[in-house]
């Protein structure tokens, strides 16, 4: 004979566990009676009784103490519904979605940052972009050097922030300034360097280990301030270079911007060089839909695209921020 399994079926109780059977048992519990929500939902109190035996049937569990004169949910009820108040949600959170993905909204929007790119402004620029209600989902890329236009030009990216203006990628992605960024070489103030006579000559430099950015792109590339022979600590953030330097572990340019505080603070000091001044011009950059001059026909992109047109937003980006 055989016997029942001590779990009730996987497609039963996925059946069982609808939106509309969810909705029922809520409007059971919050009447506190079977007679009272049968008549909210125009039923009468038989027809819901069967449908909550159903539900119970599938599931093999009992959701309601009947022998109390109030519809009183067991702890396995009580956790149903529990559960059903996110569930429902979602349920609504989805289909509004689909619709307004319907419209002509992206699923899915990803964005290569370049390592010189402020994190903190990114974030409120998504903050902001929430605010929408749209339903785009944002996917955030760090990216360094020629790895940033890289993903851009790969399909792993919609819009690159922070690409080094070095070549014109052509086709069909479109370009726009983003600004300059000027690079001190910096080192920690017990950094042999940081006494040595200025202005610091390549020889002189190419006795002490620089500290560099990997480049992200698959093939690697680009590589900026190597001497021939010097040796090098390689790290793969822009992060991760700056607490290098701040801990002495080697020298080496990083963004005015962001080692100003550090400056300011005694805890790098700016050395002067025989070596040209160092400076990045970077842009934005997104792929053109429908041929070269055409406007993005995407409504999450052209938000993005309409808030980095603002100068203040631009240079924002690249910590270029008032002092306050």
């Amino acid at each position: 004979m055989p016997t029942r399994p001590p779990y009730p079926d996987n497609g039963m109780a996925r059946a069982a566990l609808g939106p509309e059977q969810l909705a029922l048992l809520a409007t059971i519990a919050r009447c506190g009676s079977f007679a009272a929500a049968a008549r909210e939902l125009g039923l009468v109190p038989s027809a819901l009784s069967y449908r909550v035996r159903q539900i119970e049937e599938a599931l093999d569990v009992l959701l309601f103490d009947r022998r109390a004169r109030r519809a009183q949910p067991t702890p396995a009820g009580a956790e149903l519904l529990r559960a059903s108040e996110h569930l429902l949600r979602e349920w609504d959170a989805v289909a509004q979605r689909v619709r307004r993905v319907a419209t002509g909204w992206e699923a899915e929007l990803t964005i290569a940052a370049d390592a010189v790119i402020d994190a903190r402004t990114l974030l409120e620029l998504c903050e902001a972009f929430y605010t929408l209600g749209a339903p785009t989902r944002l996917r955030l890329r760090s990216e360094t050097l020629s790895g940033t236009l890289e993903a851009l030009l790969s399909g792993r990216a919609d819009l690159a922030l922070g690409v080094t203006l070095d070549r014109q990628p052509g086709g069909d992605i479109h370009l726009h300034d983003l600004g300059e960024v000027a690079f001190w070489f910096v080192v920690a103030p017990c950094h042999p360097l940081a006494e040595a006579p200025e202005p610091l000559t390549p020889q002189t430099l190419r006795a002490h280990r620089i500290v560099a950015v990997a480049d992200s792109a698959p093939r690697g590339g680009l590589t900026y301030g190597l001497l021939p022979g010097q040796d090098v600590l390689t790290v793969p953030t822009m992060q991760m270079k700056l607490e290098a330097q701040l801990r002495g572990l080697g020298c080496g340019w990083l963004p005015q911007p962001l080692v100003q505080p550090y400056v300011d603070a005694g805890h790098l000091v700016v050395r002067q060089t025989t070596l040209p001044p160092r400076t990045a011009r970077t842009a934005y950059a997104w792929r053109a839909t429908g041929g070269r001059r055409a406007a993005p026909a995407t409504p999450a992109l052209q938000w993005w695209l309409q808030r980095l047109a603002d100068p203040v937003t631009r240079a924002a980006l690249l910590m270029r921020r008032p002092r306050r």
